[in-house]
């Protein structure tokens, strides 16, 4: 297995969101296999066969696309350090940030069955990425089904997140749609290895707060000034800050069964009833 890290071209903007890298190196087939690990049932050959992928590794710095709407792509990214975004770009110019991907997330896996991406992927920050080309993946799952099987319940994953947030954008009340926000991102983020004590990474300004929650800049912020209040959580310089777990669930109506991240044993016996 080998990787080629592009240097990275800006080394200040990395550095302002240095927090965003995970806390702990790992390498990227590690990445990849801790998160499939959380949803599917992954045995030994299959490790070996994601530890035989050759990969590239491209370093991202803040606001940089990673691919965009129109591209026809060629190789699958896995996010290994850092936070992407995806968005649509309207007519206008204006983008509507539609969903957040955190180390081992596939944000552009339907690109192996699409023709050309309907959306671009950017970088919330530094971050870096693992580049694997659809010919040696297509290679992969046919010889190891149950690795394409994961994927595509990753793909699952990220529709079920999308229904979720069409649901909280739409039929949530401003306070509440945000906390619900910030508890699906700390419970990501969480699960990605990001938290430390109670925060974690979200380097989103409120205009870009507002672009992903249908929401104008005044009422972002008069909402967040509302969830302050509450002392369930706090948003500032690209953190996010839960003082109560209990509470801001509570506000946000949140239950993270949509995320799926337990594993499903395919043909397990069931308990006698």
């Amino acid at each position: 297995m080998f990787y080629h890290l592009i240097k990275n071209r800006d080394r200040a903007a990395a550095l302002t969101y240095i927090n965003c890298v995970r806390p702990r190196k790992m390498a990227p087939s590690d990445v990849l296999l801790r998160k499939l690990e959380f949803h599917s049932p992954i045995d030994s050959a299959d490790i070996a066969a994601v530890r035989r992928l050759h990969y590239e590794i491209q370093e991202l710095t803040a606001g940089e696309d990673f691919i965009r709407q129109g591209d026809q792509p060629k190789a699958a990214a896995i996010v290994v350090e850092g936070i992407l975004a995806r968005y649509h770009t309207l007519q206008s110019g204006a983008r509507q940030y539609i969903a957040l991907h955190y180390p081992g997330d596939w944000p552009d896996a339907q690109g192996l069955f699409l023709e050309h991406m309907d959306h671009s992927v950017c970088a919330m920050g530094r971050a870096l990425v693992c580049c694997l080309s659809h010919e040696q993946l297509m290679k992969t799952f046919a010889e190891r089904p149950t690795i394409g099987f994961a994927v595509w319940r990753e793909t699952l994953i990220d529709a079920a997140i999308f229904r979720e947030s069409i649901t909280n954008n739409s039929s949530r009340h401003g306070t509440a749609r945000l906390a619900h926000f910030f508890c699906e991102q700390f419970h990501r983020a969480k699960f990605a290895g990001l938290v430390e004590g109670n925060a974690c990474p979200l380097p989103l300004t409120q205009a870009q707060l507002g672009e992903m929650l249908g929401m104008s800049l005044v009422s972002v912020n008069r909402y967040l000034q509302a969830l302050r209040q509450t002392n369930a959580a706090d948003h500032r310089a690209g953190e996010l800050l839960v003082r109560s777990w209990p509470k801001l669930a509570a506000l946000g109506e949140f239950d993270p069964g949509y995320l799926h991240q337990t594993v499903r044993r395919v043909g397990a016996k069931q308990s006698a009833g």
